[in-house]
């Protein structure tokens, strides 16, 4: 073998070397000083429009993507002893109607729902045996699935207080005696700074918590 080629594949193997040990370095920077987690989706406050009354829907011209104030009025429902206003329950924007103008209604029936936009969340799930490492206030890198080239920032806002398992409708009875221990999840809520237009509730997200 020439002096040339051995020098070639010492240099190689160097690189590789360094390589390995920057990675290795770097996978221990980032499981040492962050919580990462892609079981995560944007989430917001929904709130619901709801029929005073039965009988006949008036006036009612509200499309998806609507702004809306609390309390105000949006239709009328018209029944054997007058009209009632239909009002909304809070500020948003609408991401859904159910009904249509002059449609037959029973009380307490959705008409349509709302998300404050300008309030949207992320909530993560995180493993149990990771919580002790995270608190309230603790920086968050987030990237959503809709909009995939930024990086939000966040703020860790709530912990939750049960497991994602209790909320289960099948929840996790085993009947015949034998036991597998599952890691189990908790819901944290974390803020969004300044998100796009881009994001929209529902959306995957995938978070990084500082524990720094």
């Amino acid at each position: 073998m020439n002096r040339g080629r051995l020098v070639l594949i010492n240099v190689i193997g160097l690189v590789i070397i360094i390589a390995a040990l920057a990675g290795g370095a770097y996978y221990y920077y980032e499981s040492t000083n962050f919580i990462k987690t892609d079981e995560a989706k944007v989430s917001g406050e929904l709130y619901t429009i709801v029929a005073p009354a039965a009988g006949k829907l008036a006036d009612w011209d509200l499309q998806e993507g609507d702004s809306v104030s609390k309390d105000d009025k949006v239709a009328n429902v018209t029944t054997l002893d007058g009209k009632e206003a239909v009002k909304t329950a809070a500020q948003g924007t609408i991401v859904k109607t159910q009904v249509h103008d002059e449609q037959l209604v029973q009380a307490g029936q959705t008409l349509a729902q709302t998300i404050n936009m300008e309030g949207l969340s992320i909530t993560a799930n995180i493993e149990e045996n990771k919580l002790k490492d995270i608190e309230k206030g603790d920086s968050v890198d987030i990237i959503i699935d809709g909009d995939p080239d930024t990086v939000f920032e966040g703020t860790l806002e709530q912990i939750g207080y049960a497991t994602t398992s209790v909320f289960s409708v099948m929840g996790n009875q085993n009947s015949n005696g034998n036991y597998t221990k599952v890691t189990q999840k908790v819901p944290v809520k974390i803020s969004i700074k300044a998100p796009s237009d881009k994001v929209l509730p529902g959306m995957n997200a995938e978070v990084k918590i500082s524990t720094k």
